[in-house]
């Protein structure tokens, strides 16, 4: 079972944007801007990051709810950092204020909300659900 996570835990991570994050990546047309999808993940690794140490066995965090505003441009060369803090947690769900910054402003926030799980008993689950509908 995974060990308490004290409010206030934090989890980091920083990115350069290359072309393969941007929007122009999978749409003609589009400007070459960091794509909302990968602001998304940084910050899911961030969250993620923050609870790996709480975590024991076979244990891992898995996303359960995501509520995030992209609010400026980011472009290419340009580094952002993700930071995910735990806010609080209601017995099963571990809540993050998460926030990307491009060094110059926020561009995006909100909150996440985590899970630690057991990956055997969730990917026992995952096949019976499959079992099921074959």
């Amino acid at each position: 079972m995974a060990r308490e996570v004290p409010i206030g835990t934090r989890g980091e991570v920083q990115h350069r944007v290359n072309s393969k994050h941007t929007l122009a990546e999978w749409r003609d047309g589009l400007p070459p801007m960091l794509s909302t999808q990968w602001m998304v993940l940084w910050l899911e690794e961030a969250a993620f990051s923050a609870l790996v140490p709480f975590c024991e066995g076979d244990e891992i965090s898995v996303g359960v709810a995501v509520d995030i505003d992209h609010r400026a441009p980011t472009g290419i060369g340009q580094m952002v950092r993700a930071e995910a803090v735990v806010e609080s947690f209601d017995g099963r769900f571990h809540t993050f204020k998460v926030s990307a910054h491009n060094g110059a402003e926020v561009i995006g926030q909100g909150t996440m909300k985590r899970a630690i799980v057991s990956t055997r008993k969730f990917e026992e689950k995952q096949r019976a659900k499959q079992a099921q509908n074959s």
